[in-house]
């Protein structure tokens, strides 16, 4: 079972041209900014979009390494970084979807002229299709 919060220690690189984030414990999971305050923006975002496709995808997440066994450069920072994953899966499943569906012209066109909702129909009829109340979701 997966937690709701994470905490991962992140490695802030210091560069002329900005600052490049890595996870340690989380290969693959990288980002940048321009200055502190975005790189660890970008940072929470990288680490909640990471840990979120690795729940996705049934993959183990992996116990943080302590930050006193972690070694850095003299241009390096170690900065701990926080996912509340309740928000993030919340925000990700229930995210805008574009669908792209075929209907004749004549029903599109009476559709349109009674100025119909095509996405809350579709939601309406998806739902009720599934067996779903309003509630449930």
């Amino acid at each position: 079972m997966y937690k709701d919060l994470y905490v991962f220690p992140a490695i802030f690189d210091y560069a002329e041209d900005g600052i490049s984030v890595e996870f340690p414990d989380l290969p693959g999971c990288l980002t940048c900014g321009d200055n502190t305050e975005e790189a660890l923006k970008n940072a929470k975002e990288a680490l909640e979009l990471h840990l979120y496709g690795m729940e996705k995808d049934n993959e183990p997440i992996p116990e943080p390494t302590p930050i006193d066994k972690i070694k850095i450069e003299s241009n390096q920072v170690l900065v701990l970084v926080e996912a509340w994953m309740p928000l993030v899966r919340s925000e990700m499943d229930n995210k805008a979807v574009k669908k792209t569906l075929t209907i004749p012209k004549w029903l599109n066109d009476l559709a349109e002229k009674k100025k119909i909702n095509f996405s809350r129909v579709l939601q309406q009829a998806l739902k009720e299709q599934l067996g779903i109340k309003e509630r449930e979701i």
